[in-house]
């Protein structure tokens, strides 16, 4: 598929608009500010979320667990973390994002088998 210039040139500059957006909505949240959480450590523990963790390498989540005691540490002394140790936006990767849908996909699997049989 050919685009034309114009075209291409109008997405381009929507989707640097969105990135810019994204960026000052991760900023503006504050989390990775005051505590140096991801965005990932900040998800509600339900049954699927509690499986994924599981399911994560063991570095990975020790990583996690340092991040949210560092926070409650910090939340109790009323302190936020030095600039230089803040999450930046391009560093918050979604590590439970993949196993997370992988639980929700096998949970969907078994509740299928389970009504056809």
């Amino acid at each position: 598929l050919a685009f034309s210039e114009p075209a291409y040139l109008a997405v381009s500059a929507t989707s640097r608009l969105l990135e810019g957006f994204r960026k000052w909505y991760y900023n503006a949240a504050g989390f990775n500010k005051l505590e140096g959480l991801m965005r990932d450590d900040t998800m509600y523990e339900d049954a699927d979320v509690k499986e994924a963790l599981k399911r994560i390498p063991e570095n990975v989540y020790n990583d996690r667990m340092f991040r949210i005691k560092r926070a409650l540490d910090l939340s109790l002394k009323h302190q936020i973390l030095p600039k230089e140790q803040w999450t930046k936006y391009e560093e918050d990767v979604p590590y439970l994002g993949p196993y997370l849908k992988e639980v929700i996909r096998e949970k969907k699997e078994r509740e299928e088998w389970e009504r056809k049989y």
